[in-house]
């Protein structure tokens, strides 16, 4: 008996995880939010020195907000590491529409 309890614990385990993980994918999936038109160009801005050695310039962008595009700021940020490169968030089109990909530091 005490082997067979074991096999099933082990096979729930494994299907909660299973369900878990795919609802993670699920969520991640749905959450992107779709727009019918594309971003204006970007606007230019003007940058002063860095507040600090070591700070780097991370742009601007359009960000959806109440359903309208409204632009970020850009600003000196510090990088995570020292070889950290930041990737600036991006519109990408799709049948859907638009949809954002988030900048992040690589």
């Amino acid at each position: 008996m005490t082997l067979r309890r074991g096999m099933r614990r082990t096979l729930g385990a494994v299907l909660v995880s299973a369900f878990v993980l795919g609802s993670v994918t699920a969520v991640e999936a749905s959450s992107r939010v779709y727009v019918q038109i594309g971003p204006p160009a970007p606007v230019v801005e003007v940058r002063h020195a860095p507040p600090h050695a070591g700070y780097v310039w991370v742009p601007g962008y359009y960000g959806w907000n109440h359903g309208g595009y409204r632009w970020v700021a850009g600003s000196w940020a510090r990088p995570p590491h020292h070889k950290a490169v930041w990737v600036q968030p991006r519109w990408v089109h799709e049948n859907r529409g638009w949809y954002m990909e988030p900048g992040r530091w690589r």
